[in-house]
C-alpha cells in the first residue's frame, strides 16, 4: 500500500512539474529584455540617436511585457557589450538599480565615433521561463554615418536586419534573417510586440479584453515565421519602441531567442502637412467643375454682341482642364 502510494505521489509531482514548465515555456513568449536608453520610461526613438560625438549614453535593461507594461525583476543572469562602428567590442557593467518598484540594471557608454553602435545583452531566463533571451539596439550618431547598423555580433541566436533600423516611419516594413550558431534559422515563429507606457498599457489592455475577449494576447503579441532563409518581414503600422524576436526551440533544453529593437517615429512629414499637400480628390474636383460652370454661365456673351471676352475665355478653359482632371482620377 505504502509503495501505491508512492508512486502515486511521484507520478503527481512529474506531472505539477511538467505543467509548471509548459505554463513557464507558454508565458516567455510576452517576456522580453528590454534596452531602454534615456533613464525614463517615456523612452521615444529619439532616445536612440546620439546628438554628437562624446554623449554618453545610459541604457536601462528591464524584464517583462512590453505591450502591457508589466515589469518583473530583471534575472541576475546578464552579460552586455557594445560594438562600435568599427566593429570593436567592449564588455559593459551593468549596475543593479531599482525601476517601478523592480529589480533592473543599467549599463552607460560614450559615444566616440560617428556610426552605429550595437547595444546587446545575454539574459539567462532559464529558472522561470526556460529562455535564453539576446537583445540588440543601435545607438545612432552622425549625419549620413550610416555605418554598422547590419553589424553580426556572435549572439547564439540573432536577428540581422535587412531594414536601417533608425529613420523607420510608421507604416514601414522591417525585413531581416534570423541566425542560430551563425546559419539561417528556418522557419522559426517570429513575436513582434510594441512598448506601451503604464497609463497607455492599462488602457490599450483593457479595451483587447472588451472587444477580443476569446483571445486578447493575439493583439498583444503579433507572430510571422521565417522562410527556408531564415528571412522575414514585418508591417510596424505604429509609432513607438518595437521588439522584434526569433526563436530557437531546442528539444529537451532551453529556448533560445534573438531580438531587435525597432524605434519607429511618426509619418512624415506629419499626417497634417501631408493631406495639405495631397492631390485634390475627387468630390473636389468635382465641386470645382460646377463652380465654373456656374462662372461660364454668367459669363455668356448677349445676344447681338460681339466675340466673348478673355473672361470668358479663360474660365472655359478652366472648366476643360478640370473636367480633363476629373477624368484622369477617374481611372
Amino acid at each position: 500500500m505504502m509503495k501505491r502510494r508512492k508512486k502515486v505521489t511521484t507520478i503527481a509531482t512529474v506531472l505539477l512539474v511538467g505543467i509548471l514548465l509548459a505554463s513557464a515555456v507558454g508565458t516567455a513568449s510576452a517576456h522580453f529584455t528590454m534596452l531602454f536608453p534615456g533613464k525614463d520610461m517615456d523612452v521615444t526613438p529619439e532616445d536612440y540617436i546620439a546628438k554628437e560625438v562624446g554623449e554618453t549614453k545610459t541604457i536601462w535593461i528591464l524584464w517583462g511585457h512590453p505591450y502591457e507594461h508589466i515589469l518583473f525583476d530583471c534575472p541576475e543572469e546578464l552579460d552586455v557589450s557594445v560594438m562600435d562602428p568599427d566593429s570593436v567590442v567592449t564588455p559593459l557593467t551593468p549596475s543593479e538599480i531599482t525601476v517601478e518598484g523592480v529589480k533592473a540594471y543599467e549599463v552607460s557608454f560614450t559615444v566616440e565615433k560617428l556610426g552605429d553602435y550595437v547595444v546587446y545583452a545575454r539574459l539567462n531566463a532559464s529558472e522561470e521561463h526556460g529562455l535564453i533571451d539576446y537583445t540588440k539596439a543601435v545607438i545612432h550618431c552622425g549625419e549620413e554615418a550610416w555605418k554598422g547598423w547590419d553589424a553580426e555580433v556572435g549572439q547564439e541566436t540573432e536577428v540581422i536586419p535587412f531594414t536601417r533600423p533608425y529613420g523607420l516611419e510608421e507604416g514601414f516594413v522591417f525585413t531581416g534573417k534570423a541566425l542560430y550558431n551563425g546559419n539561417a534559422l528556418s522557419d522559426a515563429e517570429v513575436e513582434v510586440e510594441k512598448y506601451h507606457t503604464k497609463v497607455m498599457g492599462d488602457k490599450i489592455v483593457g479595451e483587447a479584453e472588451d472587444m477580443f475577449s476569446y483571445d486578447p494576447p493575439m493583439m498583444f503579441t503579433r507572430v510571422t515565421k521565417t522562410n527556408a532563409a531564415g528571412d522575414f518581414a514585418y508591417t510596424l503600422d505604429e509609432p513607438g519602441i518595437w521588439f522584434v524576436g526569433a526563436t530557437k526551440e531546442i528539444e529537451g533544453g532551453l529556448a533560445r531567442r534573438g531580438v531587435f529593437i525597432v524605434p519607429v517615429l511618426d509619418a512624415f512629414p506629419p499626417k497634417e502637412e501631408a493631406e495639405a499637400a495631397a492631390p485634390v480628390g475627387l468630390e473636389e474636383l468635382k465641386s470645382r467643375v460646377k463652380s465654373l460652370e456656374d462662372k461660364v454661365a454668367g459669363l455668356k456673351t448677349p445676344a447681338g454682341e460681339g466675340a466673348p471676352g478673355f473672361g470668358v475665355i479663360t474660365a472655359i478653359a478652366g472648366l476643360f482642364i478640370v473636367v480633363y482632371l476629373v477624368k484622369r482620377r477617374k481611372r
